[in-house]
């Protein structure tokens, strides 16, 4: 019998991060979930506001981390919130970095990390403090993926256009609304979480320091 596998997923409480914990352990996976609101998922769950101090969930091993948890406010310059721009890096970059460092010794040889970013990454106006921590995921993935090959643990970015989530109707996010992308549709989380299983899946064992945007035609 195969021993089972263990990932770490951040944000499981909602959107995509719930998504991927719900395929994963559809998929066979022992899932780990950090989030603030306890999940309706048969999963091990541990509360953490990555915002601010926490723990690292007491696992022995983890074959995969997927650090899904985020949200986003938007604003032109001239009406950016410099604290808004500090709990999105608080949540988006430092807590990736955190969790990635804490866990590093733990994580399998053979391993995975996966980043939920965005595909406005490359900038987008309304967008810029969200922006900038997205984009550091790339530099985060692409560091990581370079000192970790020597264990074959791969790190990437797995980066979404609008998907049909709660975060679309947040009041924080009201000056940049959602467009339709050219494909006709909005994503669906269940998409985003079948391409994270890709990359945690035998098949992606050679990819590694990349960004995979997943984004209905968006970035054209």
């Amino acid at each position: 019998m195969p021993t089972e596998r263990t990932a770490v997923v951040t944000g499981v409480s909602s959107g995509i991060g719930h998504a991927i914990a719900d395929r994963l352990q559809s998929d066979g996976w022992h899932v780990v979930g950090l989030s603030r609101t306890e999940p309706e998922l048969p999963i091990t769950w541990y509360p953490c506001d990555l915002a601010g101090s926490f723990e690292l969930p007491p696992v022995a091993a983890v074959d995969a981390l997927v650090h899904a948890a985020g949200f986003q406010v938007s604003g032109r310059l001239g009406d950016l919130d410099p604290d808004d721009g500090a709990r999105m890096y608080a949540v988006h970059v430092d807590a990736a970095v955190r969790l990635a460092a804490g866990l590093v010794d733990r994580l399998i040889d053979g391993g995975r990390i996966v980043l939920i970013g965005s595909r406005t990454a490359t900038g987008v106006a309304g967008k810029s403090q969200y922006a900038a921590t997205k984009a550091a995921l790339r530099a985060l993935a692409r560091s990581w993926a370079a000192e970790l090959a020597p264990r074959r643990i791969t790190a990437n970015v797995v980066e979404p256009g609008p998907t049909d989530t709660a975060m679309l109707t947040d009041p924080a996010r009201a000056a940049t609304p959602p467009i339709t992308p050219p494909l006709g549709r909005l994503i669906r989380p269940d998409e985003i979480a079948a391409l994270t299983a890709y990359l945690l899946s035998p098949d992606a064992a050679m990819l590694t320091g990349q960004h995979l945007t997943i984004c209905a035609g968006a970035s054209l």
